[in-house]
């Protein structure tokens, strides 16, 4: 039955006596179909005789159009291969629950429907929907849109994601920025949400949108309040003070367990992980993870609106400095200590102070003013980022001590060249070292490989170099001599 036409039809050939099967031939309508709105027709006009019943509704009952029961329908597009393909999908879903643990990186509903889209099925949205709930037994979840004017609103938030890098699992966090008059979001990884971090996002989305928003808003993170002061007030951080100072913008923290107060930055932070980290969960590195985090964000922001609303933002300053700056002593090992853990300087510096400014994700060093060195900041607790280079007018002096130093273990590459062709030769291979000091890691290895350089009593087994070499290539070919290791003691 799919109109009134056909309704009408159905009931004026039954009151002219015709039976169901002759009516059913005549226009192509199931018998059970004509049966049942016969059988309806007759009971609404029997009701109208009724006086206690409700004329008007009976009334619209019998001239209305008919309505289908699809409580039990089957779609007729939903095909036996949908229902097998989108079994795989969340199977897969239940697989990375498995891996991740909790987390928050679901594939949407959405996302579902596009990629069975893109397979070649021919299925709406609605269907898939229905199905995903019937099989997960899950309900859609509501947001609210809110609007504001360009350049007034920034929203920031953090979100978990957990990755696979290198074949193991651990738990990342987004710092998440979102503008909901311009529906523009931004996210950059990191792997801990400590102050550093909170700060160094601020001044990065700043700089990559050149300007700045007239407030900021936030839930109640340790990094914006510091400690709630009766029922309603806050201390603020001084630090996101002097920041907002210094750029000019409002902070705005929310109430607490208000998350909607901020619902934009609060969709944002579901919608770039699902986007970004549901079906894409491994990588070999963590540069990959955030290189990748960058693309995708480029593509879900094609449709925003920026580039209208930087033209309504304050005026950009230059980068804010965010260094943490300290006087430490090198030790007798020439080491300095940094939030427990230890960084190696020149050797010359031994029992002096040197100036530190401390990054997030680096450590500078300097001694009067001038840059002795640069270290990748450590993530850990009492290990050390050590340099051969610092060392080697000491290791002249003594060449017996690099067989067994850290220096040298440190880089294990360094360390198998050594063994295998150098052990009788110690000199030789530190005065190769200080010729080329400056040289990266990679352009290091290919010089001490060459045959000018190997005792003449190993060249004919040069190709072992290779084999004792090359599998840790593939683990440390991001690593430079300058830049150092991390290794626990």
């Amino acid at each position: 039955m799919k109109n009134l036409m056909e309704k009408h039809t159905i009931i004026k050939l039954k009151q002219q006596g015709y039976s169901n099967r002759k009516v059913s031939k005549m226009i192509g309508v199931d018998r059970k179909t004509i049966a049942k709105y016969w059988k309806e027709f007759n009971k609404q006009m029997h009701l109208l005789g009724e006086t206690a019943a409700p004329i008007t509704d009976i009334q619209e009952t019998i001239v209305s159009k008919p309505k289908y029961d699809s409580l039990n329908r089957k779609p007729s597009k939903y095909t036996q291969e949908i229902d097998q393909r989108l079994d795989e999908i969340l199977s897969e879903e239940r697989r990375k629950d498995q891996l991740l643990g909790s987390h928050k990186q679901k594939l949407t509903k959405y996302q579902v429907h596009k990629m069975l889209e893109e397979e070649g099925f021919n299925i709406g949205y609605t269907t898939i929907a229905v199905k995903i709930n019937q099989k997960t037994n899950k309900n859609k979840e509501c947001f609210i849109k809110q609007t504001y004017e360009y350049g007034d609103r920034l929203e920031y938030d953090f979100g978990e994601v957990k990755l696979m890098i290198d074949g193991k699992l651990d738990t990342y966090y987004m710092a998440v920025l979102s503008s909901p008059a311009a529906d523009f979001r931004w996210a950059f990884l990191y792997k801990n949400q400590k102050k550093e971090v909170f700060m160094d996002s601020h001044v990065k989305f700043f700089e990559m949108v050149g300007g700045v928003y007239k407030e900021v808003v936030y839930d109640n993170m340790r990094n914006v309040v510091t400690k709630f002061i009766g029922r309603n007030g806050k201390e603020i951080n001084e630090d996101l003070i002097k920041m907002s100072m210094y750029y000019g913008f409002n902070i705005n923290v929310t109430n607490c367990f208000s998350g909607n107060e901020k619902g934009h930055v609060e969709g944002s932070v579901k919608i770039i992980r699902n986007h970004v980290f549901a079906l894409n969960y491994e990588f070999q590195r963590l540069e990959d993870a955030e290189m990748y985090l960058n693309s995708q964000l480029i593509k879900m922001n094609t449709s925003s609106k920026i580039n209208d609303e930087k033209l309504n933002l304050l005026t950009y300053k230059p980068k804010l400095e965010l260094a943490k700056i300290s006087i430490n002593k090198v030790n007798k090992y020439s080491f300095i200590r940094i939030d427990n853990n230890f960084y190696s300087v020149p050797e010359y510096l031994i029992g002096r102070d040197v100036t530190v400014k401390t990054y997030f994700d680096k450590i500078v060093i300097y001694s009067n003013n001038h840059l002795v060195t640069e270290h990748k900041k450590i993530d850990g607790f009492n290990q050390i980022c050590i340099d051969i280079n610092h060392y080697l007018k000491s290791m002249h002096k003594k060449p017996g001590s690099i067989k067994n130093s850290l220096a040298l273990k440190s880089v294990p590459e360094l360390k198998s060249i050594y063994d295998t062709y150098f052990n009788n030769n110690p000199k030789k291979f530190i005065e190769i070292l200080a010729e080329n000091k400056e040289k990266s890691l990679k352009d290091l290895i290919n010089i001490l490989k060459k045959p000018v350089h190997m005792p003449s009593s190993r060249i004919p087994i040069i190709t072992n170099v290779y084999s004792a070499t090359e599998n840790q290539m593939s683990l440390y070919s991001n690593l430079y001599i300058k830049g150092g290791t991390e290794y626990g003691n």
